[in-house]
């Protein structure tokens, strides 16, 4: 067997001269791509990513702050006082659904997984392809027609307020609410 040599993994992509490095630059770190999952998701505010996800305060914070730095997400202010923030997909931001959309159905795939979740059209009632195309309509659906419903592999009574409030069916964007008042 062939031995390689130890070489330190570079912390970006300086040297690549390639669109797929540059994406990765900004969505490669390993909690992004879950984010904005989320925010496709309805999920908006801090401490709702924070329970679904489960991820570190810190690189929460990191992450919200470098998807807003790079135009994915936008912060906006929803309450005065206390001062309350939340985020929101934007254009670019929207742009990602297809590749969320592929990396789940090859991971299902893939990785024999039971579907969590399906993804419809909203307008006709058709389970979109593995791009978020309707095979009924044609073409690509827009994120905010895509319905979002549980699917078997979900578990019926998860213990977090943001996985109980994704249970019902809903369309994506569409703001989520768990009931729970944010902390101030």
């Amino acid at each position: 067997m062939a031995t390689v040599d130890a070489m330190p993994l570079g912390k970006d992509y300086a040297n690549q001269e390639c669109p797929i490095a540059r994406a990765l630059e900004i969505v490669g770190e390993r909690w992004t791509l879950l984010v904005v999952r989320d925010a496709l998701y309805g999920v908006r505010r801090y401490n709702d990513f924070l329970v679904h996800l489960g991820a570190p305060r810190a690189v929460l914070a990191a992450r919200l702050r470098a998807l807003t730095a790079e135009g994915i997400l936008v912060k906006r202010r929803y309450q005065q006082s206390p001062p309350r923030d939340e985020y929101v997909l934007t254009e670019r931001g929207l742009a990602l659904w297809p590749t969320l959309r592929s990396l789940g159905v090859w991971g299902r795939e893939h990785f024999g997984e039971t579907k969590l979740r399906i993804f419809q059209h909203a307008d006709c009632g058709t389970e979109l392809g593995p791009y978020g195309e309707c095979p009924t309509c044609g073409g690509v659906v827009p994120v905010p027609d895509v319905l979002m419903l549980p699917g078997p592999g979900l578990d019926p009574d998860p213990a977090d307020p943001v996985s109980r409030a994704l249970l019902r069916p809903k369309r994506l964007l569409e703001p989520i609410e768990t009931g729970q008042v944010q902390p101030a």
